[in-house]
């Protein structure tokens, strides 16, 4: 593989890549290029403060009615200002979404819990827990080979 920079300052950006076919790399890649600004941080309200949220630290963005929240490693939920749609835009590649109304960040989630109805339950490191819907269940599987 062969990786060439150009910095021209009079001309446009743009990136050219020339491959053999179309890999999980390469979405990756198109992906990172075509977004606007990759965020580790997103900005929280609780109360009377406002706080940088490192996007690590948040186990789920759930939406409540028209409000949407950030539920935190050590418990913590902070009230968002964004839609989840929107943030599903701006958030790393960990999140995934489990439900209509929430986007789960795999790599805080500590087990899944199967229901004798079928209904599956992601319970996450800080003891929170939310449902996966059948339909993001089946993205879930094929996504992470469960």
């Amino acid at each position: 593989m062969i990786f060439e920079l150009r910095i021209k300052k009079d001309c446009d950006e743009s990136v050219v890549a020339t491959v053999h076919e179309r890999t999980p790399l390469v979405d990756e890649i198109e992906r990172l290029v075509l977004q606007d600004s990759v965020i580790d941080k997103v900005v929280g309200y609780e109360e009377d403060s406002i706080v940088m949220i490192s996007m690590s630290d948040v186990e789920c963005f759930s939406s409540e009615g028209d409000k949407v929240f950030a539920h935190l490693r050590g418990g913590k939920t902070f009230l968002i200002k964004k839609r989840l749609y929107e943030l599903e835009e701006i958030v790393p590649k960990e999140f995934v979404r489990i439900s209509k109304s929430a986007l789960a960040n795999w790599d805080q989630v500590a087990r899944l819990n199967v229901q004798l109805s079928g209904v599956v339950n992601v319970v996450f490191k800080s003891g929170y827990s939310d449902y996966i819907s059948r339909r993001c269940f089946a993205e879930i599987k094929r996504r992470y080979g469960l």
